[in-house]
């Protein structure tokens, strides 16, 4: 499973978190499960591959931080969304956003634009080309503003 995968597939659960009480521990043990993942992986090909070690932990901290700091990434979507409340953000952009922005703070290794453009590309499956230049101007503007030494990397 590549990182991108994975990252699609953490920004699905992490859309699926807004909707639920459950733990996201709990959603990622349930989802995970061989016979579920398989199962999925009949009617998607995302979940063709069931993920190896290294991309099951990729994708365990992703989603486990995300619910983690959801408020603290909300905050930051509705500040760099200048003239939209939060309210007003399709979920499925918000879910691609606290992915990104989760990443871009807590996962260093990864280079910055490379996090940027994965975020970008996964929300060309699923939004209009208005809200993927959202995203990448939100996302672009938080990175060179709250970590704008790095912005470079």
């Amino acid at each position: 499973m590549t990182r991108t995968a994975a990252r699609e597939i953490a920004v699905r659960l992490a859309y699926e978190l807004g909707y639920t009480n459950e733990s996201a521990q709990s959603m990622l043990d349930r989802f995970l499960e061989p016979e579920h993942y398989m199962t999925l992986g009949q009617e998607d090909r995302l979940y063709a591959d069931y993920p190896d070690e290294q991309s099951m932990a990729f994708l365990r901290k992703l989603v486990l931080g995300v619910g983690e700091h959801a408020y603290e990434l909300d905050g930051y979507i509705e500040q760099y969304s200048v003239g939209w409340r939060f309210e007003r953000i399709p979920r499925v952009a918000a879910a691609i956003m606290r992915v990104a922005m989760y990443e871009l703070l807590y996962m260093p290794d990864t280079p910055r634009r490379t996090v940027i453009h994965a975020a970008v590309r996964i929300a060309e499956h699923y939004e209009d080309a208005k809200v993927v230049s959202f995203i990448n101007g939100i996302l672009g503007r938080f990175l060179r503003t709250e970590l704008p030494e790095e912005a470079e990397q």
